[in-house]
């Protein structure tokens, strides 16, 4: 937006008034239009009830995931780094204001709606990450400085602050310039706008009592006040839904000639459902997750839950974790630590496949009993540290040799 701005305002851009606004002056104050005559924004795009769906599963999904962040141990395994600040910040409170849930469905939506998200970030004097800050996408302006060649952030809040790397965390979706992300809302602009015509179609359809519109043929010529009175008497006792199907009373010669096509004929209920699915594809979110059920069934649904969890959440938590690892953590602390989510939850499937896994992990000396208990949040138990393996198998040579010389020994 600002990038367009500057545009539209500096010399060489071609002259636009209000009175006579040029393409890029409309799409600056009433956001882009698309084919359908609709202006498709972030904000407009969350009035259709997919786009919010999506945007809500996204969101409250990754922020209820724990967040934490580890410290390498020297024999390979690794410990919640409980001390480190950012373990405080990102796990339980980035700021003063928000909750680690709050601030990570913000940031999540942020990135859907606009393919990026920012966060201000407060250092002390060593340097320290102290609190992090969401920006509004829309507010950021990214550059980069001729002198040193590092990216600079100027956040348009009503001042101009310039803002260095190490203060600004950075996360952006698709990008194709690895620097700032594409935004989902201004890329699929037609499908979304679609989607706005036609809920604004149903709704203007249901407001005439779900019935299209039509003519009343009269005889002759009706003066203005009789026409008047006519146009207005029919519309009080028949538009609107609370007046479908009610008795039409006609004087005189008075005829009622429907026009149009019903919605049935034309398709509406089809369109709507493709576009919710398309707007699912956008997003990568399964449809049977806001509400469509047509295609899902008890053999494919976890399935498709599984896989929402590899395709699409999986790609949204690399990009958290690893700017985490670039913008929050100092090339000192790179070596020892990192931030992770933990997905385990949301692919351990029912009880029954659970207790499979368990069992077989468990057999095999991999787990041990207090692994399990934490895994299913409950505490753990004396001595269930201990690991164990079954000994009553043998390797099949063995088994042959054994076989072999009872065998010999039945023939003496």
């Amino acid at each position: 937006m600002i990038k367009l701005l500057r545009s539209m305002f500096s010399p060489s851009a071609e002259t636009s008034t209000l009175k006579s606004p040029s393409d890029d002056l409309l799409d600056a104050l009433t956001g882009p239009q698309s084919a359908a005559g609709k202006s498709v924004t972030p904000d407009t795009a969350l009035r259709v009830a997919a786009v919010y769906s999506c945007v809500r599963i996204l969101s409250d999904t990754v922020a209820a995931l724990p967040f934490n962040v580890y410290r390498r141990q020297g024999d390979g395994d690794r410990e919640v780094a409980s001390k480190h600040p950012l373990q405080m910040l990102l796990h339980d409170l980035p700021n003063e204001e928000m909750t680690s849930i709050d601030f990570r469905t913000q940031l999540m939506a942020a990135l859907q709606l606009r393919g990026n998200a920012y966060s201000e970030v407060e250092r002390d004097r060593a340097g320290r990450v102290r609190g992090v800050w969401p920006v509004n996408p829309d507010k950021v302006w990214v550059g980069r400085s001729e002198r040193t060649r590092r990216l600079v952030f100027e956040i348009h809040d009503g001042d101009i602050r310039t803002l260095p790397p190490e203060r600004m965390w950075r996360i952006a979706g698709l990008s194709t310039n690895g620097i700032v992300g594409l935004s989902p809302i201004s890329q699929a602009r037609e499908g979304i706008g679609l989607s706005l015509a036609l809920e604004e179609h149903g709704a203007r359809l249901f407001s005439n009592g779900a019935r299209p519109g039509g003519v009343l043929e009269v005889e002759g010529t009706l003066s203005d006040p009789a026409y008047e009175r006519l146009r207005s008497s029919w519309s009080a006792r028949h538009q609107g839904g609370a007046n479908a199907h009610k008795v039409a009373i006609l004087e005189d010669s008075t005829k009622w000639k429907q026009i149009g096509m019903s919605a049935e004929d034309a398709q509406f209920l089809e369109s709507r459902k493709y576009q919710l699915r398309e707007i699912c594809a956008i997003f990568g979110v399964p449809p049977h997750m806001v509400g469509d059920l047509e295609k899902a069934t008890f053999s494919n649904i976890e399935h498709q839950s599984i896989q929402f969890v590899v395709y699409s959440l999986l790609p949204w938590l690399k990009r958290i974790e690893q700017s985490v690892f670039r913008d929050l953590l100092s090339p000192m602390e790179r070596q020892q630590y990192y931030a992770q989510h933990s997905v385990e939850g949301l692919l351990r499937g029912d009880a029954k496949a659970r207790s499979e896994f368990y069992k077989n992990l468990f057999n095999a000396g991999a787990i041990s009993i207090n692994d399990m208990r934490r895994l299913e949040n409950m505490n753990q138990i004396e001595g269930g540290d201990q690991h164990w393996l079954q000994i009553n198998m043998a390797p099949i040579t063995q088994s042959r040799e054994s076989g072999g010389s009872n065998s010999g020994d039945d023939n003496a």
